[in-house]
């Protein structure tokens, strides 16, 4: 088990993380950040999938556990691993359905595990969507099927891209942008604002969390003259939020509110479609990125990036990504377990 640190003396379990496509590079990431564990001071955690795929791609050492309370004492040794078996023939770089299946069970008992609290947090590695919806897979992404699994709806969670100087929030996700306008509506931006402030005080310790919003139009539509949608949601779904006593600024035009001095307004950014979010959190952070799910009553990350099967068994697969989504719910966990 992990001690909480500073924000606590109530121990957590180790960490869960599901291993991702098996081709993909889920497998050497994880790998890799054990092997950085003790100089970047991460929390136990345990891998869930088949073993083989990381040692097709590492030669470190593995330790097989049945539950997840045996972690801890393998950690500081051996890679503990549950094994999530059959994932056919595993070739780094050739995705196939055996291993978009595996992949899939795999997150299916990591986030058991972490909602039956024998694991602190979930974490989850990239799969890939065309062979997992090639496997029946009917939701838009993990995001998605971790939030039903856990009862939540849709409106009521929201993804967040986190960095070391940025944080953003995207309103509409994986949809063609052509179909964002007509998603958009004042109900909707509210809900997410709102889980977003509730995840800043709860998760991240914030008290009194400060939100810009970006306007979906350039210049933020000039009130109206380059388009619409600033005054028919956002700036309805501002003043509703600012009577629920959030800090809003905003709209602000896109262009402008994501170098340094005007980052340093805010706590984070709420944009309206995924490339308005992802681009500048990339542009700053790709290496150290890290995509939550604000919302669930567990904490789940994951490294804010692909497979990358032109990478995958090269040995060249960077894990700066994922070990700052296993620090991040790490500290998001041990901060919910104080406050318990």
């Amino acid at each position: 088990m992990i001690d909480a640190g500073p924000l606590g003396a109530r121990p957590l379990q180790p960490l869960a993380i599901a291993l991702g496509d098996p081709a993909g590079i889920g497998p050497e990431i994880v790998a890799k950040a054990w092997v950085e564990r003790e100089r970047q001071a991460l929390p136990s955690f345990f891998a869930v999938g088949d073993a083989r795929s990381i040692a097709t791609v590492w030669d470190g050492p593995i330790c097989k556990i049945g539950t997840p309370d045996a972690a801890a004492a393998v950690f500081p040794d051996a890679l503990p691993l549950i094994e999530v078996e059959d994932a056919g023939e595993i070739v780094p770089g050739s995705p196939n359905p055996q291993g978009a299946r595996c992949s899939l069970d795999a997150l299916e008992l990591a986030l058991g595990l972490t909602r039956n609290g024998a694991a602190g947090a979930l974490v989850t590695a990239p799969v890939s969507k065309a062979q997992i919806y090639d496997a029946g897979f009917v939701h838009a992404g993990q995001t998605e099927f971790v939030a039903e699994r856990c009862g939540i709806a849709p409106a009521n969670v929201a993804m967040m891209l986190a960095g070391p100087t940025l944080r953003t929030v995207c309103i509409t996700t994986h949809v063609p942008l052509a179909r964002v306008p007509e998603l958009l509506s004042v109900e909707l931006i509210v809900a997410r604002t709102r889980v977003t402030a509730r995840g800043l005080q709860r998760d991240f310790g914030i008290e009194q969390p400060r939100i810009a919003i970006a306007g979906f139009n350039p210049h933020a539509g000039e009130n109206g003259a380059m388009g619409s949608e600033e005054i028919e949601y956002i700036l309805p779904a501002i003043a509703q939020l600012r009577e629920d006593g959030i800090d809003m600024i905003g709209p602000l035009a896109a262009d402008t509110m994501f170098h340094a001095r005007a980052r340093a307004r805010y706590d984070a950014a709420v944009c309206l479609y995924h490339d308005q979010a992802l681009i500048p959190l990339k542009t700053l952070h790709f290496d150290e990125s890290v995509n939550m799910t604000l919302g669930l009553p567990i904490v789940r990350t994951a490294p804010d990036h692909g497979t990358a099967f032109e990478l995958a068994g090269q040995g060249r697969a960077e894990p700066g990504a994922m070990i700052a989504a296993i620090r991040l719910a790490g500290q998001c966990a041990a901060r919910r377990a104080m406050l318990s």
